[in-house]
């Protein structure tokens, strides 16, 4: 095997993995970067050949080929003039001069990708401002910004602050900011400044899109991106990037554009290709430029609001963000929708802007942050650690402000900071897996039968472990699961598509093996077990038919035995002969007559699971009553019980001061309902139930928020279906979309933008 390219030719351990993986010895050879181009020019013909008339062919090259093209966005440059002018009415008094003596508030928006700050006055004119690139860190440019207001208007009083963003917590950790507020309250503040009758505002920033609809002047519904940030403001930079194109000119390379490339509203990696496509067709810079600029409007409007038409957006439009102070983008915007929009001068520093007009309006008289003496003593240091809380071991960051004030970054849950919270026990997930932790084994048993814990074992492992314990069996689960237990299975997972509580099995498995265990149990299960919630009770392919994946993919189970053959527990008479059947080939040993008893028991350990945690359920919807607390029902299926999935969710949602309870709590207190979609499956049956209770509830404190994997191609559909059931009652629907990735920013702004709305 030769390594050619870039990254093998730059990465010495890249080529070691690859070695590692195929059991091979690669060959990297000197000119590895240049391989294509050699063989390009030993492939060449015998025929000399003039460099010049070289260049001149390249030069006078015209495709002819074509592409999809839409409609110009501005015809002339007067179409252009008069939309400029149009814009620059939307304008707030600025008035940046030295020597201000009155009092001021302070807005700091620490965004993903930049930091934005206005220091505005009584009048809520801007008297100081900054837009700047963070570089990963918001706390110098903060400082910087402070220390040169200070200097500049040493006789002026700081009335209140407050800071907004993913980078809220750090920064008003740091610098004894008064007040922290979601984005989304932050961007309606200042949108009403420009439009008081605002009724849709979206915001596109580096990484996210945030859009939410106005009724009686409060939030009434959120839009936001999911777990991937395509189609925002970096992914525009990064073809500027590209072409060593400052983001700016690259913007004004489309607006004239003649045909712009009809791109669609793909994600980032089918984008690339689109484009490269597009260019090999002829299409000029220009016109990919302005393709582009369409594209992240389709990509805002079709597949984050997913608006059928532009009446569901609303008469009065607000846009902000820096993605907006894009004419090309701002233009496309007007264009795609059919009407004229609000683009405030300031859009790129609304969220700043907001935060600060909420300190105006939430003052105590006197800021209490950082002094001019203080700052210019501040310090920061950074160190790493690992959090020994829990199992999760989560990678901190230590941020530590002056030699007192700290920020910890990284954790999951508020362990690490020393958080004390009440309404932690009111979580029903934590009650789920205290019941798979009453199965305690038996060490002097008969031989070992390994269970790995995924998938459809969170909920069917006190099932199974009944089971195999009633006759005598060892029953080894495997540890919980960690990112380490995930990557010793890695190199054995055959798709990367495929959703992370699957790929997370390969090192259950593996971690069952090292065990010693020579018999591992997971079987197929096409059927689950009818709740009459459904049209049918199947198992999502992948749960049904993971086993034989499994099977077919890890070389280290050829000395195992691994018992995957399809089962079912729909119906026990059935069931009692196949397990039977299974187990002789197996043990022989095995007598029908404990089978049977094995069998009885086992079903009663299920149904009496299942009815404790519709008790619980039951009880912590009662207890919310009386205490007068939101109830969010986090909805998934029983795998996102997995810390390791979940990433801590459901305790970041108790510290909302939130009680959460699961679909499967409440789904048995729905009758079957007809629904837009085929309700075929257990899993599935219970999200339809559970957001079909809380549409019906007429309770406003309960809320749903769905759990969704980001591999799930099922979940197309549940989402959709769930999302027209709770939002046919004017409820908000919330989703979460997990994957491997650990960052809960973007969770935290999505949870507490529902709790604001609410």
């Amino acid at each position: 095997v030769v390594y050619l390219g870039g990254p093998l030719s730059f990465l010495s351990s890249l080529r070691r993995s690859f070695d590692g993986i195929l059991g091979i010895e690669g060959i990297c050879p000197e000119n590895s970067l240049y391989y294509v181009a050699l063989g390009a020019a030993v492939a060449g013909t015998d025929a000399t050949v003039e460099l010049s008339a070289v260049i001149e062919k390249i030069r006078t090259f015209e495709s002819k080929g074509g592409y999809l093209s839409c409609a110009p966005l501005f015809n002339n440059e007067q179409e252009y003039e008069a939309f400029v002018s149009r814009h620059k009415k939307n304008t707030v008094a600025t008035s940046e001069l030295k020597g201000y003596t009155g009092q001021s508030f302070i807005g700091i928006d620490a965004g993903s990708t930049t930091v934005k700050a206005v220091v505005i006055n009584e009048d809520e004119e801007i008297i100081a401002s900054i837009y700047r690139s963070n570089n990963g860190n918001p706390v110098p440019i903060i400082k910087d910004f402070l220390a040169n207001f200070y200097k500049n208007n040493p006789d002026s009083k700081i009335a209140s602050s407050t800071v907004t963003g993913y980078g809220e917590e750090i920064v008003k950790e740091a610098f004894d900011i008064d007040l922290g507020i979601v984005e989304t309250i932050a961007h309606f503040t200042a949108a009403k400044k420009f439009k008081p009758n605002v009724d849709f505002i979206i915001d596109i920033g580096g990484q996210d899109i945030k859009c939410f609809k106005i009724k009686n002047k409060a939030i009434d519904n959120i839009f936001l991106n999911e777990a991937c940030s395509s189609g925002c403001g970096s992914f525009l930079q990064t073809f500027a990037s590209a072409w060593d194109y400052s983001i700016a000119d690259f913007s004004k390379l489309g607006l004239f554009a003649d045909n712009p490339v009809d791109l669609g509203s793909r994600c980032t990696v089918f984008m690339n290709s689109s484009v490269k496509q597009a260019q090999k067709d002829g299409a000029t810079i220009q016109n990919i430029s302005a393709g582009l600029s369409v594209s992240i409007v389709k990509n805002a409007l079709y597949k984050v609001i997913r608006a059928a038409s532009a009446d569901e957006l609303g008469e009065n439009i607000v846009v902000q963000g820096g993605t907006f102070l894009n004419d090309a983008v701002l233009r496309a915007f007007e264009k795609e929708i059919e009407r004229e929009v609000v683009r405030p001068e300031i859009a790129g520093l609304m969220g700043a802007y907001g935060a600060a007009i909420y300190a105006k309006q939430n003052t105590q008289g006197v800021s209490g942050i950082l002094t001019p003496e203080k700052l210019e003593m501040f310090t920061h240091k950074v160190k790493a650690s690992v959090c020994k809380g829990c199992s999760n071991h989560c990678k901190l960051t230590i941020n530590t402000f002056n030699d007192s004030g700290r920020y910890v970054g990284g954790n999951r849950c508020s362990f690490p900071t020393s958080k004390k919270n009440e309404t932690a026990t009111y979580n029903i997930y934590d009650f789920k897996r205290s019941l798979l932790e009453e199965c305690k084994s038996v060490d002097d048993g008969r031989e070992k039968i390994g269970i790995p814990m995924g998938l459809n074992m969170y909920e069917l492992y006190p099932f199974w472990h009944t089971f195999f314990t009633s006759l005598g069996f060892q029953v080894v689960v495997s540890p919980k699961s960690t990112r380490e237990l995930y990557l010793t299975g890695q190199h054995t997972i055959p798709s990367d598509t495929v959703c992370y509580p699957a790929k997370i099995l390969h090192g259950h498995i593996e971690a069952l093996i090292d065990r010693g265990v020579k018999t591992i149990f997971y079987p197929c299960m096409t059927y689950y077990l009818d709740e009459g919630l459904g049209d049918n009770h199947y198992n999502c392919p992948v749960v049904a038919y993971y086993p034989e994946v499994i099977r077919s993919n890890m070389p280290s189970l050829k000395d195992i035995n691994f018992i995957c053959a399809n089962l079912g527990l729909h119906r026990k008479a059935d069931f009692t002969k196949k397990i039977y059947a299974l187990l002789r080939d197996n043990f022989k040993d095995i007598k029908l007559d404990r089978v049977k008893q094995a069998t009885e028991a086992a079903y009663t350990t299920y149904y009496t699971n299942m009815n404790r945690i519709r008790d619980k359920g039951t009880e912590l919807l009662k207890l919310a009553k009386e205490k007068n607390l939101q109830v969010i029902v986090l909805a998934g299926r029983p795998y996102h019980l997995d810390e390791e999935i979940n990433h801590g969710i459901d305790k970041l949602i108790c510290e909302c001061d939130a009680v959460l309870v699961s679909e499967d709590a409440i789904s048995p207190l729905v009758n079957k309902f007809e629904t837009k979609v085929l309700n075929q499956w257990t899993y599935h049956s219970r999200l339809y139930a559970a957001a079909k209770y809380i549409a019906d509830s007429n309770d406003k404190n309960i809320n749903l928020v769905q759990l969704v994997s980001f591999g799930c191609g099922v979940d197309a559909i549940t989402t959709d279906e769930c999302r027209s059931i709770i939002e046919s009652s004017g409820k908000i629907y919330t989703q979460i979309k997990i994957d491997e990735i650990t960052n809960l920013a973007a969770v935290k702004i999505r949870l507490r933008s529902l709790f604001a709305a609410l």
